[in-house]
């Protein structure tokens, strides 16, 4: 059984992929702190609830009403908007607006949340194992 067909495990894929891309363009910001004109880049937040919707109708595990007594769900749209707009801290005369200490904080927070995943994936995997090995073994 291949276990990177569950859907939860390529959600939690996806995270690492999308964290270790916010990586590579904090330390791109922090590479141009020198740089005149250079503004600041990150990327777009990822809703998680956006994700688990989009992800749940695509691979068949989204909730269903199967009988008229059933409760209803919320809907997990909302009506805000997502912008990949960098909150510039302070700017230089030259025009640069990236801030070492702004890009090093997002860099640890980054790190955080990835190794945070990570031992999430980690954590399924040792369930699946445990769930489908024999007592005894």
């Amino acid at each position: 059984m291949d276990f990177n067909n569950l859907p939860v495990l390529q959600m939690m894929t996806k995270k690492m992929s999308w964290l270790s891309h916010r990586t590579e363009i904090i330390s791109q910001n922090v590479a141009h702190g020198d740089t005149p004109g250079f503004k600041a880049k990150d990327l777009k937040q990822v809703s998680f609830q956006e994700l688990v919707r989009r992800e749940g109708n695509q691979n068949g595990f989204a909730p269903s009403r199967t009988n008229q007594t059933h409760l209803v769900g919320m809907s997990a749209r909302t009506p805000f908007a997502t912008e990949a707009a960098p909150d510039a801290y302070e700017t230089t005369l030259d025009k640069n607006d990236v801030s070492i200490e702004q890009q090093l904080t997002k860099l640890g927070e980054t790190q955080m949340a990835y190794q945070t995943t990570l031992n999430l994936y980690r954590k399924h995997l040792d369930l699946l194992r445990t769930a489908l090995t024999r007592p005894g073994r």
